[in-house]
């Protein structure tokens, strides 16, 4: 009976103890990679790496927002790690409650904000705004302490320094298709960009193939581009390297169309026009894979886009060395490449889908996989998701949006029959 009752005393003290541990775990989230400028105020925070610039000058409209994702709900306590070179105060808000942070003197001090009694599974986002100094400088904000209840080994937050760029950036995803059996020569995509989802920073990528891809972008307020790009057999980042008889040639363009080499991720020939298409219009994306009539070990790639006000135009013509094949891997993408606005939300739809097989005509294409790049694979961001909405599929990123769909799920959507009506003699 006493080793009975031992056992179980030994039991109510190890959880305990284990309860205590629970509620003991701290971890600690930098700024760097984390946080945003999320008001129209002067932006304050590095543009590379998500640090707050230690000269940098707040001013009343100025808001930056940290964000990390707790697994489990509960309550959570946070702390701040900074250092000012005067007192100061701030305004801090959790979720939608705020606080009033006072921030003594100091060089890498920590200060408690405040306690959450029930947060939600999910993204959190913490705010910092309303700043004010008594000295020459503002704060300067180098991390958060977290803990309580909420807070176990699956928080999920940009914790890889070489991540802080890219997880800024967010998560790209990608809709991999399947294509029907044969020499698939052209393949067919209709695009919308829901109104109010397209911030700076979005290619939309219609027909990615195994070399190249094309879609459109948001370049500035002010710009917005239709690209176009194939990659150069030859491995490099610098188009400089790339030798005579490995570089992708120009066979034709559009008189509006830009054309010249990239380098960066690969190296290749690039083609953009600068078009302001519109969110919320479904647009048409075209493109041909053959081996090129004119030129032997060359592959011949044709883009063609469709708007509703000037139906088909051609945007460029490219031919790929070393290389002599029909389309393969097509895929869709979307992506943000400026670091400053991965804090808002992007979504696409890509809809009736149709492949031109060589000797068999147009094939419905109708299935897919999903699939996203390193940054959601290692877990630095958890923001993505594709499936299907309304017999289209979709994708969506960024934005700190709470649900997110596995790696390699499949999709499948409904036939529409709705054959592409091309006559391919009339394509400009």
């Amino acid at each position: 009976m006493k080793k009975r009752t031992c056992i179980f005393i030994f039991f109510l003290i190890s959880l305990c103890l284990y309860s205590q541990n629970e509620q003991a775990r701290t971890i600690e989230i930098p700024f760097q990679g984390n946080s945003y400028t999320t008001s129209a105020g002067r932006d304050v925070v590095s543009s590379r790496n998500g640090a707050i610039n230690k000269n940098a000058s707040w001013n009343q409209e100025t808001t930056v927002s940290i964000y990390f994702r707790v697994s489990i709900e509960g309550d959570l306590a946070i702390s701040l790690n900074y250092s000012v070179d005067a007192d100061a105060a701030m305004k801090v808000t959790i979720e939608d409650k705020a606080f009033t942070a006072n921030l003594p003197q100091g060089e890498k001090k920590s200060v408690f904000i405040g306690k959450m009694d029930k947060i939600k599974q999910g993204y959190v986002r913490v705010a910092f705004s309303d700043v004010q100094k008594s000295g020459a400088a503002f704060p300067e904000l180098i991390s958060l302490s977290i803990s309580g209840k909420s807070v176990n080994d699956t928080v999920y937050f940009v914790n890889n320094p070489e991540y802080y760029y890219w997880g800024r950036r967010g998560p790209s995803v990608h809709l991999n298709y399947t294509l029907p059996v044969g020499d698939v020569e052209w393949f067919y995509n209709e695009v919308t960009v829901p109104e109010g989802f397209d911030p700076l920073g979005s290619y939309f990528m219609a027909c990615g193939f195994a070399e190249g891809y094309f879609g459109f972008q948001v370049n500035s307020e002010r710009e917005r581009r239709i690209l176009f790009s194939v990659w150069s057999p030859f491995q490099t980042d610098n188009p400089n390297e790339i030798p005579e008889d490995e570089k992708v040639l120009l066979n034709k363009k559009h008189e509006n169309t830009r054309s010249q080499s990239f380098g960066g991720e690969g190296s290749g020939g690039q083609n953009y026009m600068i078009y302001n298409w519109i969110a919320g219009i479904t647009y048409k994306f075209l493109l041909r894979c053959r081996p090129d009539p004119a030129r032997k070990g060359y592959t011949e790639y044709t883009a063609f886009f469709h708007s509703p006000e000037g139906g088909w135009m051609l945007i460029a013509s490219n031919s790929r060395p070393k290389i002599v094949t029909y389309y393969k891997r097509p895929h869709s993408f979307l992506e943000n490449f400026n670091p400053q606005t991965g804090h808002i939300t992007r979504k696409v739809y890509f809809d009736n889908q149709w492949a031109y097989v060589v000797g068999k005509g147009w094939q419905e294409v109708t299935d897919c996989r999903f699939t996203y790049d390193n940054t959601a694979q290692q877990k630095q961001r958890l923001d993505y998701k594709g499936g299907i909405e309304n017999e289209q599929f979709f994708l969506q990123n960024c934005g700190f949006f709470s649900d997110y769909v596995n790696y390699q799920t499949p999709f499948v959507r409904s036939k529409k029959n709705k054959m592409p009506d091309i006559d391919f003699e009339k394509l400009p």
